[in-house]
């Protein structure tokens, strides 16, 4: 086990490309770090620079205490697990698991011991002496997995290592993996564009845009406190809603409602002024089902124009009526944030339980939380605080 610092790390190909911007993060030992972003954000960049599959153009990589920028893969003591499992197929699992102990000449005993190991903490005893392509993919990915186990490495790193399973699959592995790096304490980087995963897994939550590390907290916090409109946009599903708002005195107005302001918010604020207001779907709710709690909070109607049954909870939409839509199409632009870019600004999602009579084309009386406001600037994006 080792900690893994990145100390103002850079990606430069010879056009010119910066694929990872001076990036800087401290991985503590045994933690389990998850790098998530859209495609081309540069997390598998990232990581194949910590694996030495990658050159460093600039800055300085540690393992360990150990600084590893010069070192080839094989001497940095990682393991890493790929997307596409990469096993022999000529192989048994118990040659696949075995095989990295075998080229460094570990005694056959001692190889066969920790296989066996290996196999039992991932359920693979019975399938040892089959071959790969008489396993499922989940098999075949606890296969990768005990390969990389087996070695007793410093760190783990995983490349979207469930992405080419099926969705039901996809869950059942990831409890797998939690619990997995939770008994072997092994420092963990992993690497997924699935948000799902990253708020699931992870002991901590590095977000990526353009090679740049936007946010680097907790999953509670990347929820609950985003530092700007990209963080906040790409953390949740559905996606929180950013609605153009005019802050006058102590209330904001948006489109389709005027609401108070607590201290916090006058705060951050810092006055009159035009903001982008996010507000998440769980933040809405059908009024007539709020019952006591209808005085603590904002009213207001809106028609719906369509209306999502998951079985748990309804998704309902309406138009947010702003005429200003466009200014927080520009911002989510910038942002990176594709879907409002291209159009969908003016739509607002709220989650309802399934008890809501919400219908498409009537109208609905909703209740909104004002504590749960969050303020961004239009301009930079960033997000505003007291």
């Amino acid at each position: 086990m080792a900690e893994i610092v990145l100390d103002k790390v850079t990606k430069k190909y010879g056009d010119g490309y910066e694929a990872v911007k001076s990036m800087d993060l401290e991985i503590a030992d045994g933690e389990f770090m998850i790098l998530v972003g859209p495609s081309g954000c540069g997390k598998s960049t990232a990581l194949n620079m910590i694996a030495g599959l990658e050159d460093i153009s600039e800055g300085e990589l540690s393992i360990g205490g150990e600084v590893v920028n010069n070192r080839a893969p094989r001497d940095r003591d990682i393991a890493m697990v790929f997307q596409n499992y990469a096993l022999y197929p000529h192989m048994t699992v118990r040659e696949n698991m075995g095989f990295a102990l075998k080229l460094a000449k570990v005694d056959g005993k001692e190889i066969d011991a920790k296989v066996e190991e290996a196999a039992a903490t991932l359920d693979l005893t019975e399938h040892l002496d089959r071959k790969p392509a008489n396993l499922s993919g989940g098999q075949r990915q606890r296969v990768a997995m005990g390969r990389a186990i087996v070695r007793e490495p410093k760190a783990f790193l995983m490349d979207e290592p469930l992405s080419n399973l099926d969705a039901k699959l996809r869950v059942q592995m990831r409890t797998e993996v939690a619990e997995l790096q939770d008994r072997l304490g092994t420092t963990t980087v992993y690497v997924t564009h699935d948000q799902t995963e990253a708020m699931t897994l992870g002991d901590r939550v590095a977000v990526m845009k353009s090679g740049v590390l936007q946010q680097v907290d907790s999953p509670g916090n990347l929820y609950n406190d985003p530092v700007n409109l990209f963080v906040a946009g790409f953390i949740g599903s559905p996606s929180m809603n950013f609605i153009h708002g005019q802050v006058n005195g102590g209330e904001v107005e948006l489109p389709f409602a005027t609401i108070p302001l607590n201290d916090d918010l006058k705060g951050a604020a810092g006055g009159d002024r035009e903001v982008i207001c996010g507000i998440r779907p769980e933040h809405f709710e059908d009024a007539e089902l709020i019952g006591d709690h209808l005085g603590d909070g904002v009213t207001f109607e809106a028609k719906i124009n369509l209306v999502e049954s998951m079985g748990s909870e309804l998704y309902a939409y309406f138009e947010s009526g702003s005429e200003e839509s466009g200014k927080v199409e520009e911002a989510a632009s910038a942002a990176g944030l594709e879907a409002l870019a291209g159009g969908d600004a003016g739509q607002v999602v709220t989650r309802l339980p399934p008890e809501s009579k919400a219908k498409r084309g009537e109208t609905l009386k909703f209740w909104v939380d004002p504590d749960r406001l969050l303020f961004f600037d239009p301009e930079s994006g960033n997000r505003l605080k007291s």
